[in-house]
């Protein structure tokens, strides 16, 4: 019997808020039933700092933003979650059938099955490369900040000094979901303070020492060959096709839209 296919689609490299669009776009399409479900792995260019679907509020001051002469962009997921600053990171996206559905609806219904269950090929991807991965605890302090990385949930995975190394957040739609996540790879301490006013930094293990392009191409390896055993299915790798590009060009959404709001507050990790 075949393994059940999924499309792996090569790293693309275009402005934060076509990555969001493009992220969107795949989900609507699988949810319409013309697509399967899909893995893919990006970078940001240029820098720019997301923030969470319900993020409404955040400093002033980013709008102001600049990384090496470059604008820093702020662009608005999909997804729930506080802002993450995209450099020196990885982002990884799944669109698939929701792992839990029909495991209750509404308030009762819990989202840490669902992120466990596609978060196993991150921490099996990450282990074969030496660095060892676990789940995080949700603390009250993740609504008070508006940094993702400040503190860690039980959708998050952390390494074994309790430091967030990944960052995940999903939607979920009509039996589907959208899991996005950054895998802080080799961030700036002196940009990340810059944004966040705290330095942000990832201990000194040896595969992390990498340059950054090697990492992450070491990174994506291992991610497609452990989703391929933890998913039970074949990746077939498909760059997105003329076509495509020219559906996702027409494909807007004003809720990927920043607003004008710009006081720091909180938000929910969910959709």
């Amino acid at each position: 019997m075949h393994s059940p296919l999924w499309r792996l689609i090569p790293p693309i490299q275009v402005n934060g808020s076509m990555q969001m669009t493009i992220d969107l776009w795949l989900l609507e399409q699988y949810v319409s039933g013309n697509h399967s479900p899909v893995l893919r792995f990006y970078t940001w260019d240029p820098v720019a700092i997301s923030l969470g679907y319900h993020q409404r509020r955040w400093p002033q001051r980013w709008e102001n933003l600049t990384w090496q002469g470059m604008p820093i962009e702020l662009v608005r997921r999909p997804t729930g979650g506080r802002a993450v600053l995209h450099q020196g990171d990885l982002t990884y996206m799944v669109v698939m059938s929701d792992p839990d559905a029909g495991e209750g609806t509404g308030a009762k219904r819990s989202p840490m099955p669902g992120y466990e269950a596609i978060c196993e090929f991150l921490i099996a991807g990450w282990c074969s490369l030496g660095v060892e991965l676990r789940y995080g605890q949700a603390r009250r302090g993740y609504r008070q900040t508006a940094n993702c990385f400040a503190t860690a949930t039980g959708a998050d995975l952390v390494l074994p000094s309790g430091e967030k190394f990944i960052g995940s957040a999903q939607l979920r739609r009509n039996g589907a979901v959208l899991q996005q996540g950054s895998m802080q790879l080799n961030p700036s301490p002196e940009l990340f303070s810059e944004v966040f006013g705290t330095e942000g930094r990832v201990p000194g293990l040896p595969v992390l020492s990498l340059p950054l392009e090697v990492l992450g191409e070491r990174a994506i390896a291992s991610l497609v060959e452990s989703a391929s055993r933890c998913f039970g299915v074949q990746l077939i790798p498909q760059p997105l096709s003329e076509g495509e590009w020219e559906e996702i060009n027409r494909f807007a959404n004003p809720d990927l839209e920043c607003g004008k709001d710009s006081k720091e507050g909180s938000d929910s990790k969910s959709d």
